[in-house]
């Protein structure tokens, strides 16, 4: 295996409560837009750092055209080592967190690989394979536009939609067929779908995929594929079974790396604030209340709406996220947080998975992370692609020592501050 590593509106709202004091004279509010300009001033160095164009990766003139119509013009690290031994066929083992650019890293290869191609009846030429239902409706809407293009037809097939609609789609020709291993399992099952004419498989956040038990339903379809075609793999870690998928289903993979830990880059500040019992709501609305996006995490789906719905009382904006919502209120939730009409998303580990959004300035941890790669995953939503980005974790006296030892563990040294 060779390996080639890549560098890698609302206004503040007082609330009713009595603000609690900081030591130092510090309020959870002041701290945290300290925070904010701290990590946009350690940003400023990075912005001559300037990747290559796409056209000079080799990306084809009718693309470059589309991505510069969009402002995209620069790749990102991950983009810039992948693109090449993508566009020539090499099978790819990509190894970066949540927001390092990966999906036109994978994507622009794809699409230029099966231009002047098309799709039979039920048989997809390309097939990427997701975690879940927002994940692929995001690499759908971050890649159809320019597989408009070039004439590629794309579909997304995952639970929670019409699969009606979804095996039309496929008995009139896709050739770029994005999907979550359940419902695509099903149609495959049904007849609806062959993957017999696969020329590239990719698999997206195989890490979570491993973690949410998908693995043999990977293994099952990736059976299906002939050999002897592309594949693409992106991990944050090989944990859980990742590494025996590599073994198994790529060739001689060249590995390009964005660095796993990269939360611990200068874009990003962490903080821990030691809280009361009695002052958490307060400091959270405080928190959240702050210019910019911002989203907060919590264990349970009753803390989601419990949470979203206290910050709403202290008039912030905010909306709940978690797996007991439908589907097309989750759809709503997230759009409405993309397009900043509610700045504020409280979420739960599982709902958040495969949320891809730009922006985010703050990552809230009101209830802390029960594991550092949890952690990692959570803070990743923010400081995406080299942006400026803050982590607050909040920690009950009783809960200091434990968030203490997952910080270590995660290879991160916060600031802390005590609000009493």
């Amino acid at each position: 295996m060779t390996d080639a590593t890549a560098p890698d509106e609302t206004a503040q709202t007082e609330t009713a409560q009595t603000a609690p004091s900081a030591t130092d004279e510090t309020t959870p509010t002041d701290a945290a837009d300290d925070a904010a300009a701290e990590s946009a001033d350690a940003v400023e160095d990075t912005t001559e750092n300037v990747g290559p164009t796409f056209a000079e990766l080799g990306v084809p003139d009718a693309l470059v055209e589309a991505l510069d119509r969009r402002g995209v013009r620069n790749a990102f690290p991950i983009q810039a080592a992948t693109l090449p031994d993508a566009l020539g066929g090499r099978d790819i083992l990509g190894r970066g967190r949540t927001g390092s650019g990966k999906t036109l890293g994978f994507g622009l290869p794809t699409l230029t690989r099966l231009r002047g191609q098309k799709a039979r009846a039920k048989r997809p030429l390309a097939l990427v394979l997701v975690p879940t239902r927002e994940l692929a409706m995001q690499v759908h809407d971050a890649l159809e536009p320019y597989g408009r293009v070039l004439d590629l037809r794309m579909k997304v097939v995952c639970g929670g939609m019409s699969m009606p609609r979804q095996i039309m789609a496929l008995e009139r020709g896709v050739e770029i067929l994005v999907a979550t291993p359940g419902r695509l399992q099903d149609l495959v099952d049904r007849g609806a779908c062959s993957l017999d004419a696969i020329k590239i498989a990719v698999l997206d956040e195989a890490d979570q995929m491993a973690d949410m038990g998908f693995l043999p339903e990977v293994s099952a379809l990736l059976d299906l594929v002939p050999a002897g075609g592309q594949r693409m793999l992106f991990s944050a870690t090989l944990d859980n079974g990742v590494d025996a998928i590599v073994e198994r289903y790529l060739s001689d993979p060249v590995t390009h790396s964005v660095d796993p830990h990269a939360s611990s880059v200068t874009t990003m500040t962490h903080h821990v604030f030691t809280v009361q019992p009695k002052d958490k709501v307060y400091v959270t609305a405080a928190i959240a209340a702050r210019r910019g996006r911002t989203m907060v995490f919590v264990r349970t789906k009753f803390g989601a709406d419990r949470v979203a719905a206290q910050l709403r009382d202290a008039g912030v904006r905010a909306e709940a996220l978690h797996g007991g919502m439908t589907q097309g209120a989750r759809t709503r939730t997230l759009a409405e947080f993309k397009e900043g009409q509610t700045p504020v998303l409280v979420a739960t580990d599982v709902a958040a998975r495969g949320i891809h959004v730009d922006g985010i300035d703050l990552v809230l941890h009101v209830d802390p992370a029960g594991d550092p790669k949890d952690y990692l995953h959570r803070a990743g939503r923010t400081a995406r692609a080299g942006e400026a980005g803050t982590v607050v974790t909040l920690a009950l006296p009783h809960q200091r020592r434990g968030v203490d030892r997952l910080m270590e563990v995660a290879g991160v040294r916060p600031e802390r501050l005590r609000v009493t």
